[in-house]
């Protein structure tokens, strides 16, 4: 039980100071659960949001319950669900109200553009941490070259960029393997399946 109230503290925490949401939540759910609680290294913290962006739903959301899973199973999940929605329901139902009447004041506004260019920052901050353990060699530096150019030039749908992204792997680390050449999972030891879940 312990463990549980840490995973919804964890979260009920993080979801109200964490402005812009999605993406922008990344590097403060990162420091909380790799650098601060050591519940997840960074190799697996960097594949739940991969998993969670790449299905329907918010990704914040979506990594607040796989992370809650990988710690502590199904309960863990309910928990860090729980955490993350309850402060986010809440703000998001009074700012609606006031929304309403103090949208178009000067300093409301005047507070929105300061806002999104930090948004945009945090998400490209979140990008350069996970760098570290999505880019590891130059098969990996190709493919997420090749899903930024589609990204911003070809406007593909994001769910199409991530199939191909995982299609392009699987092939180019078989045609690796047949040639005999190393990998970067060749260097990694095998990682702990996340639907296994881990013991409260």
């Amino acid at each position: 039980m312990k463990l549980l109230f840490s995973i919804f503290m964890t979260f009920f925490k993080l979801s109200p100071i964490t402005f812009g949401g999605g993406y922008a939540m990344i590097p403060v759910i990162q420091r909380e659960v790799v650098e601060e609680k050591r519940w997840l290294d960074e190799e697996d913290v960097t594949d739940v949001f991969a998993l969670s962006g790449s299905i329907p739903g918010a990704i914040a959301i979506n990594a607040a319950t796989f992370i809650g899973y990988r710690i502590a199973g199904i309960p863990g999940a309910a928990a860090a669900t729980i955490g993350v929605m309850i402060p986010t329901f809440s703000i998001v139902a009074v700012l609606s109200f006031f929304y309403l009447f103090f949208s178009t004041h000067p300093k409301v506004e005047a507070a929105f553009e300061g806002i999104r260019p930090a948004v945009v920052a945090l998400i490209v901050y979140a990008a350069w941490k996970m760098r570290r353990s999505a880019i590891v060699d130059k098969t990996t530096f190709i493919v997420a070259a090749s899903a930024f150019v589609c990204l911003l030039f070809l406007h593909l749908h994001p769910v199409l960029v991530i199939v191909l992204g995982a299609l392009s792997g699987v092939l180019l680390i078989g045609a690796r393997d047949r040639l005999g050449m190393r990998t970067a999972i060749d260097d990694h030891e095998k990682q702990p399946d996340y639907f296994m879940g881990a013991d409260i």
